[in-house]
């Protein structure tokens, strides 16, 4: 009997090693098997256009080096949108003052502006005037008033722009166009399409 017993466990320490290794196989596999699978990499979805902060009945003024006010923007609510770093304000009002104290104002139901207020567009009842002005030689400039549903304006550099119908009034002169483009620096007109005119003489 101990004889077979020994013989027995002769036997079986020959193929130990191998079950220790076919159970260390099965273990191995087992565990890759029910490990936690890595993640894929998720790609970053684009920023949403979403508001980041809001403002209500407020008003911002810009100065220049010396004290000077620049322009003044007010509005009933504003909302910043960091995607464009854009502002989106409701019933906005403007004022700019140009370097020789040109006065510029601007009405419209709502605008878009960039972040430094250089470029706006102004969308729904929109109106940008120039307030009369008198030259350096004494000679008096009318004021001048663009009026239509979108109006986009360069403050800084006085220009106006639309490609939408717009109406023009210099002093008692009234135009219409399909659309124009108005540069004051330059004292360059542009009206495009339908253009009519009334022109008032001078007393």
């Amino acid at each position: 009997m101990t004889m077979t017993l020994r013989h027995a466990w002769d036997r079986l320490s020959l193929y130990l090693p191998v079950l220790l290794m076919g159970l260390l196989a099965l273990g191995t596999w087992w565990l890759v098997r029910n490990a936690p699978q890595a993640q894929a990499p998720q790609e970053a979805g684009a920023p949403r256009h979403e508001p980041d902060y809001f403002m209500k009945e407020f008003s911002v003024k810009s100065f220049d080096a010396g004290g000077r006010l620049q322009s003044e923007v007010l509005g009933a609510v504003a909302r910043h949108y960091p995607d464009t770093d854009t502002l989106e304000i409701d019933d906005v009002r403007l004022r700019s003052l140009g370097a020789n104290g040109r006065l510029v104002r601007a009405t419209a139901d709502r605008a878009l502006s960039n972040a430094d207020g250089s470029e706006i567009q102004l969308l729904g009842n929109a109106v940008v005037v120039r307030e009369a002005l008198r030259a350096a030689n004494g000679k008096g400039q009318p004021p001048l008033e663009f009026r239509g549903e979108f109006l986009h304006a360069w403050p800084k550099q006085e220009r106006v722009r639309s490609d939408q119908p717009v109406v023009l009034t210099r002093g008692k002169d009234r135009f219409t166009a399909d659309s124009m483009e108005y540069d004051n620096l330059e004292q360059v007109l542009q009206l495009r399409g339908r253009v009519r005119g009334v022109l008032v003489p001078a007393r």
